[in-house]
């Protein structure tokens, strides 16, 4: 063999092994823990007693999870059930707006369970001054896709909610429905861990916390 051949067969063994290379992303979404129903106001809805306590099953699933970033949706009740974790990590809480939940309406409804499932019948549906699930999704989904580009071979927690977290699961598999939503409705916390190669979504794995 001569040296140019062996130099030819070299570059091919580094451009194979480069080429399995992939950037993984990993990004655990945490659905708060249980909030106050009594405050109807989205925004500043804050745990209950039982959500300040529950929070601390996500601290101790996460602790071993060598996260390096955490964000959140705005709203108080996701921001507190990450900042747990992250005070014991000496790690700050990033706000992302995008992430935030989907908008009801501007007045508390009380038939909340059928108005869930017209939703998901129909993504396209949305009270008078609210948000459809297409919205929503399509809020969060941009979000997600601009933190795997700032965030690259990172492990991430979002704090997020039941909605919001569903639709984004949905994207990625349209097998998930209302009847699959309706089963983690009052599931609170809940974390949903997200693989991407790249850009790609190549795992989703649910974690009900409760169950050890």
């Amino acid at each position: 063999m001569f040296i140019s051949d062996q130099i030819t067969n070299t570059n091919k063994v580094y451009k194979s092994q480069f080429a399995e290379v992939k950037i993984v992303t990993t990004i655990y979404f945490v659905r708060h823990a249980e909030p106050n129903y009594e405050n109807h106001d989205d925004t500043s809805r804050e745990l209950s007693d039982k959500g300040l306590k529950d929070r601390r099953l996500v601290t101790d699933f996460l602790m071993d999870k060598e996260i390096d970033i955490v964000l959140s949706s705005p709203f108080k009740r996701a921001i507190d059930t990450v900042r747990d974790f992250a005070e014991v990590k000496g790690i700050d809480v990033t706000i992302i707006d995008e992430f935030k939940e989907r908008r009801v309406d501007s007045e508390w409804i009380e038939d909340f369970n059928s108005f869930c499932k017209m939703q998901w019948e129909d993504f396209s549906y949305k009270l008078s001054d609210g948000e459809c699930l297409e919205e929503v999704q399509n809020r969060n989904v941009f979000a997600l896709n601009r933190v795997l580009t700032m965030h690259k071979d990172k492990n991430i927690v979002v704090g997020s909610h039941g909605t919001a977290l569903s639709t984004i699961i949905n994207y990625y598999d349209k097998t998930f429905g209302y009847s699959d939503f309706d089963k983690i409705r009052h599931l609170m916390p809940w974390v949903v861990e997200f693989t991407f190669e790249e850009n790609e979504c190549v795992k989703i794995q649910k974690y009900n916390l409760f169950e050890g």
